[in-house]
């Protein structure tokens, strides 16, 4: 690490280690068990579903909470956040569009009745029923079986029910092809992320990470493939040291937004994803071990720079009944196959090389409000870019949100 990355990341170090003190564990599970998971304590607290992972291991980004706290009437009133149709208006989606494409999600494990949590999402929210040929599941080997084991209460299930949901939200006619790691290993999500190209599709989204190092530096192939993009959540630790696989060069990283409702023509506005008093916060950072892409320009960050894009990362609705049924959840691990469905949706991404997106950043929309940086650190990077959100390109938004899908 030089000496600039080093005076880059040291201040912000601190700040994201304290992470776990705010956002609250979800089930303490090392890997699958049926173990229910525990109610969360707050209305607005935000609990990570995944807990801490160990070295070697991955952990999904996906942060969740209870959508009401047990009033009949509030039972029977239905599910509230944001709904594919208000991500259809905010990025200006071509929702009737007919794709063939396929998307591509990588995750640990097994969720069992996933085919019937994302169907009461589809219904519920008028998309088209998933039928023949829209979701397939297969095994790190590209086999329909054996599948893993259960992942149920790893957190990892409720990842995956998430995942394909946003796929949905975004491209509700995209194909969908799970492949279920064995393990939340590096080493299988690497296998699994070559057999999810090796199948054949052109987007592959992934909603996980770790803190890089130089173990997975080690599987960095696993996640470059032409002719295929890859599409990964920049994390949910704020401003600090970058996460893998996010920082590699072959790859989209996308970071996150709060979207809220507006009077301007748009209808809609957007701010860096920072909810730090309910525990999240979205990631950004420069990397320590992967060089600046020639596409790349900024210029406090002698590496490559995270995030390329964003997509929001809050307020959304999903089902799953072992969570609860309907809850709230968070975190990049939405924004990420959010944008893998617009990839899908806009039907490029087999012609597309890393670093599209830089040549039409005026087809996006800029975000140019807020902070990843916490608040009790507000030294963090001063007023960098790096941490706050500025005109053009800035670390925790990237070039800025969709405005349609000309951009991919």
């Amino acid at each position: 690490m030089n000496a600039l990355t080093r005076r880059a990341l040291a201040p912000a170090a601190a700040a994201a280690s304290v992470l776990g003190l705010i956002v609250s564990a979800g089930p303490a599970l090392a890997g699958p068990s049926p173990a229910r998971p525990h109610a969360p304590h707050g209305e607005y607290v935000l609990h990570a579903a995944c807990p801490a992972p160990r070295p070697g291991r991955a952990r999904c980004f996906v942060l969740y909470r209870a959508q009401r706290e047990g009033t009949r009437a509030a039972a029977t009133a239905g599910p509230s956040g944001l709904t594919p149709q208000d991500i259809w208006s905010a990025y200006r989606l071509p929702f009737r569009r007919d794709s063939n494409q396929t998307v591509a999600i990588v995750d640990p494990y097994s969720t069992p009745h996933l085919a019937q949590y994302l169907a009461e999402y589809r219904r519920h929210f008028g998309l088209p029923p998933c039928g023949r040929g829209c979701l397939k599941i297969v095994s790190q080997e590209g086999r329909a079986g054996p599948l893993p084991p259960s992942g149920a209460g790893s957190g990892w299930d409720l990842e995956t029910t998430l995942d394909v949901d946003m796929v949905s939200a975004a491209c509700p006619r995209c194909h969908i092809l799970l492949i279920e790691a064995r393990t939340s290993e590096i080493s299988d999500l690497a296998a699994s992320e070559n057999t999810a190209a090796w199948l054949g599709a052109p987007v592959i989204s992934n909603s996980y990470g770790s803190q890089e190092n130089g173990y997975d530096m080690t599987f960095r192939r696993a996640y470059d493939h032409p002719g295929h993009t890859i599409v990964v959540s920049a994390g949910d630790n704020g401003y600090g040291e970058a996460n893998s696989p996010a920082d590699l060069a072959t790859v989209t990283a996308v970071g996150g937004t709060q979207l809220l409702r507006s009077t301007d023509a748009r209808g809609w506005t957007e701010r860096v994803w920072n909810q730090h008093s309910f525990g999240a916060v979205g990631a950004s950072g420069c990397s320590a071990y992967v060089a600046k892409p020639a596409w790349q320009h900024d210029p406090h960050c002698p590496g490559r720079t995270i995030a390329d894009v964003s997509a929001v990362a809050s307020n959304i609705p999903i089902y799953d009944k072992y969570w609860g049924g309907w809850i709230t959840v968070g975190g990049t691990s939405v924004s990420a196959p959010l944008i893998a469905g617009i990839y899908g949706v806009a039907g490029n991404a087999a012609r597309l090389s890393p670093g599209s997106l830089y040549r039409h950043r005026r087809r996006l929309f800029d975000v140019t409000a807020g902070s990843n940086a916490y608040p009790f650190t507000p030294r963090a990077c001063g007023s960098d870019y790096l941490c706050v959100a500025k005109k053009g390109y800035d670390a925790p938004t990237g070039l800025g949100t969709p405005d349609g899908t000309s951009a991919f």
